[in-house]
């Protein structure tokens, strides 16, 4: 967060605001009361990421859509940092075709007069200096709002502020009056941090342990996020230096030596390089891998990852989670933890992938092997016994459907879990 001058910055605001609750099915998919609640618990200045003096505004149950108004524009007039939450569903006004937030009470033919249209926060947001707003959203899009969406590509809002988030598609189970993945997690990051991360680290770990519909818009999208990092979403291949870093899934082929039970060293050969051709996402400009690779090979993990992710959420969106793209990207993202040292991670979400493989492919494909290999190695390398112990069972199930496998790999892999459950825990 910037910092201005003491005439200047005097009070900071955090604005909450609850819209309407998203029902399927007489199913709640998003309770914004609940997030809300959720919230008002966090201390201001966690939310503001600064100490000086702040109001804050609860606006729940809201009618009337300029009351609505009045607090943002008075919210967005303070001079020092903004925080605003919006969480409810958003709905389309079928006369103008305008994305509008659902206040309590809006029905599909009263949008135009009991709702908030979405440019209002953009226009209100518009004056403030870049730095200094964050909006955070947990929303969920209607039959009629999602195919404007989709059209989009995001969700617009002010230039001048930094925008997290999701929105989630219609048709989604939702889990009835409760605090939703994505706020939870916010919140949970925010308080088991001793220094608060920033925006987009707070954002990043959010997405990763928050279990979002398949299909969710993630905000900030892919190309947005690589507008943020300094990549041009559609870079002019030739102004490039003629050397084309490997894709973000290459991992050098070799031999890497693995701690078996004991002591002894057993050579574990690592993944293959993926030469998985570009999603379909990329189709609209040049594959984004080469980009990711070289942000986590010059140590910007955090930036790679979320990326990574972002483009992953895409491809769900688009492709749904049993499709071949879906899992290239997760063995991406598995490779990039591994590169940034989260064996964890990276043991996870290479077991999914090989899970993910064997599901339309025999068990001696390439791809299949490549997954195990990397999810063993990975494992293999994780230091915590805890850790290892929880992720080696799903591993060995996923070795002992590899007939091609070299049958050493799997006995020395049991071996490991079986020294590892015999083992107690340190107090």
């Amino acid at each position: 967060m910037h910092t201005r001058g003491p005439e200047q910055q005097q009070r900071g605001h955090v604005l909450l605001i609850a819209g309407d609750a998203a029902v399927r099915r007489r199913t709640v998919q998003v309770a914004p009361s609940a997030n809300l609640a959720a919230l008002g618990v966090v201390p201001a200045p966690l939310l503001l990421g600064s100490d000086i003096p702040s109001d804050t505004t609860y606006l729940d149950g809201a009618r009337d859509p300029n009351t609505v108004l009045m607090r943002l524009r008075t919210a967005a007039a303070t001079p020092g940092p903004l925080f605003v939450y919006l969480s409810g569903r958003l709905t389309v006004d079928r006369r103008g075709g305008r994305l509008h937030l659902a206040m309590a009470g809006t029905t599909a033919g009263s949008v135009r007069y009991t709702a908030l249209p979405w440019e209002w926060l953009g226009a209100e947001l518009r004056g403030r200096p870049a730095g200094f707003t964050t909006v955070l959203l947990d929303l969920a899009a209607d039959k009629v709002a999602w195919p404007l969406l989709r059209e989009y590509g995001s969700l617009p809002a002010s230039p001048s502020a930094e925008v997290y988030g999701v929105v989630s598609p219609p048709g989604f189970a939702g889990g009835g009056n409760v605090v939703s993945g994505y706020t939870r997690h916010w919140v949970d990051q925010l308080r088991r941090s001793t220094r608060r991360p920033d925006n987009l680290r707070l954002h990043a770990l959010t997405v990763g342990a928050a279990a979002l519909p398949p299909g969710s818009l993630v905000l900030p999208t892919a190309r947005e996020l690589a507008v943020q990092a300094g990549a041009s979403p559609r870079p002019d291949a030739s102004s490039g230096s003629g050397e084309e870093p490997a894709p973000a899934g290459h991992v050098p082929e070799g031999t890497r030596s693995a701690a078996a039970p004991g002591g002894r060293q057993e050579p574990v050969r690592g993944p293959h390089p993926i030469a998985a051709s570009p999603p379909a996402a990329a189709a609209a400009g040049p594959d984004p891998r080469p980009h990711i690779h070289s942000l986590a090979t010059a140590g910007r993990h955090l930036e790679a990852a979320t990326l990574a992710q972002a483009w992953e959420q895409y491809v769900l969106q688009n492709s749904g989670y049993a499709s071949r793209e879906a899992t290239e990207w997760e063995e991406i993202r598995a490779d990039l933890a591994r590169m940034a040292g989260d064996f964890r991670l990276a043991t996870q979400l290479w077991t999914n992938a090989g899970r993910a493989r064997l599901a339309r492919q025999p068990p001696d494909a390439d791809e299949v092997r490549t997954a195990a290999a990397g999810a063993l190695y990975c494992w293999t390398q994780l230091k915590d016994p805890a850790a290892a112990l929880d992720a080696g069972p799903e591993l060995i199930r996923l070795l002992g459907l590899l007939p091609s496998l070299d049958p050493r790999h799997l006995r020395l892999a049991r071996q490991r879990l079986e020294f590892l459950s015999r083992t107690p825990s340190r107090p």
